[in-house]
């Protein structure tokens, strides 16, 4: 019933706003904040009802017989990564909300309501346990996404977010492809999740390699990884900054996802075969964009570009095949979703009082506006994994994963990978040095003020960072019935 209600209330909820007129902007914004609420409590209600490993119980799960001929069952379960998710989805749409309370936002009636349908393909995604229907939802939450990118964003908008698109929609034929591919090959004609992964049974290893690669492919262009990133800064400069929220604090996690719930448990061995061209494909990404993070002169893109090096890490310690790195990427996909959460609310904060996301263009706020400066270097610090900030745990339990794979390679993919955290803190210090410190300007020498709903959203990520930097334990032990 709760992985349920986690998809039904927000599409629901995104219907009504679409009948509602657009002058009842503050109406939408009170009934997504509502349904965001509704979701954090849910998911945490959800995991205190799973209680030993590989738990199922009709609280978290339910499965009805959908289209039988074709064998494909409307399944969900949540198990305790799924309901980590949905939280996060709730947090961060509950933040996307508040930001966005008293700004004039066009079509909001469309806005508003692709919003809540996106949060709805999203919970869909992390809770759905046949493969037909995880295939649905995965284009569920892009269709929304899409027009959201193309609709709000800046002059070159419609361009890339058609290339967005295109990428998207390439993956998820490939990966189409190779689910029907399986589902021909069950005993059972079915899509259900146990029926695939009893495939690595029967299917040859040349075939286990080829379904291995179609589907990590559809799955690493939505996290993304290297090479498969070039998608990536352009949207993220372009969409509309609430949109970007949507696209880096969660969208990129279902690819992540995938590979833990449909990938590697799937394809074990094609996966460990293929673990070294992965390793270096991740690692190549955390460098490269690490690299062209500094050397950015928009903020946007800045920070998009070290999204990109965080999911290259996130996306090795899975592929070390080790308890400590595979426990670490699923702690860091909640830090990091605050963390990013956090970073590109202050970007929206910069674009509406400045006008600008330059940092030629910006300088000197930190004495205009000292309240915004200690949000800035608290977020920016806990997006560096600062010891004692959220993102430490994860990145620690990550490297260590890393070195202490069986890879032949480990240790250098450790020394690169710390490579692109010492080149994170150089960019990312030199940002804040640019926009804090900086020599001033006329539009950052005048105070701009926080409003009432820009302040809690603030110190909801600035708490999140603190609390589960200095205490990361209650993450820990959410995670813990995970097989």
């Amino acid at each position: 019933m709760f992985a349920l209600l986690l998809i039904i209330i927000p599409l629901i909820a995104g219907l009504i706003c679409f009948a509602l007129p657009n002058k009842s902007h503050k109406l939408m914004s009170h009934l997504g904040m509502d349904v965001a609420l509704i979701t954090i409590v849910i998911s945490y209600f959800a995991r205190k009802s799973i209680t030993t490993v590989g738990a199922i119980n009709n609280n978290v799960s339910l499965s009805k017989n959908w289209i039988a001929d074709l064998g494909i069952t409307f399944s969900l379960q949540a198990d305790s990564l799924s309901l980590l998710l949905t939280l996060l989805t709730g947090i961060v749409f509950f933040c996307i909300y508040l930001i966005t309370y008293n700004k004039e936002i066009k079509n909001a009636n469309t806005f508003y309501g692709l919003t809540l349908l996106s949060m709805a393909g999203l919970a869909g995604v992390f809770v759905a346990y046949d493969a037909m229907l995880f295939y649905i939802f995965w284009e569920l939450a892009l269709i929304p996404v899409y027009f959201l990118c193309s609709m709000w964003g800046g002059a070159d908008a419609p361009k890339v977010s058609f290339k967005f698109f295109i990428y998207t929609f390439v993956g998820s034929l490939i990966m189409l492809v190779a689910l029907i591919f399986m589902y021909n090959n069950t005993a059972t004609k079915s899509f259900s999740w146990q029926a695939f992964t009893d495939l690595q049974n029967t299917l040859s290893t040349t075939q286990q390699q080829g379904l291995f690669w179609m589907l990590f492919l559809a799955f690493a262009i939505k996290m993304p990884i290297f090479p498969l990133h070039t998608w990536q800064p352009d949207t993220y400069k372009q969409s509309f900054t609430p949109v970007t929220i949507i696209l880096s604090a969660v969208m990129v996690k279902m690819g992540l996802f995938a590979v833990i719930r449909w990938l590697l448990p799937i394809l074990p061995a094609a996966a460990l075969q293929a673990n070294t061209i992965v390793n270096v494909l991740c690692i190549i990404g955390i460098v490269y964009a690490s690299l062209l993070a500094m050397v950015q002169t928009d903020i946007k893109k800045l920070i998009a570009y070290s999204s990109i090096a965080h999911i290259g890490l996130m996306c090795a310690a899975l592929f070390s095949f080790t308890q400590m790195g595979s426990q670490g990427c699923m702690v860091q996909m909640f830090s990091h979703g605050v963390n990013i959460l956090g970073m590109w609310m202050l970007v929206y904060f910069i674009e509406n009082k400045f006008g600008t996301t330059q940092l030629s263009n910006l300088g000197g706020v930190a004495k205009a506006n000292p309240t915004f400066t200690i949000f800035l270097v608290l977020i920016t610090l806990a997006n560096v994994a600062l010891p004692l900030t959220n993102g430490f745990v994860g990145e620690f339990m990550m490297f260590t994963g890393v070195f202490t794979s069986k890879n032949n390679y480990a240790t250098w993919f450790t020394v690169f990978a710390g490579l692109g955290i010492i080149l994170s803190a150089v960019y990312s210090l030199g940002m804040v040095q640019k926009i804090a410190f900086g020599e001033s300007n006329n539009n950052t020498s005048v105070a701009h003020t926080f409003s009432t709903t820009e302040k809690i959203a603030f110190i909801i990520v600035a708490a999140l960072i603190l609390i589960f930097g200095f205490y990361p334990q209650p993450i820990i032990n959410w995670l813990s019935t995970m097989v």
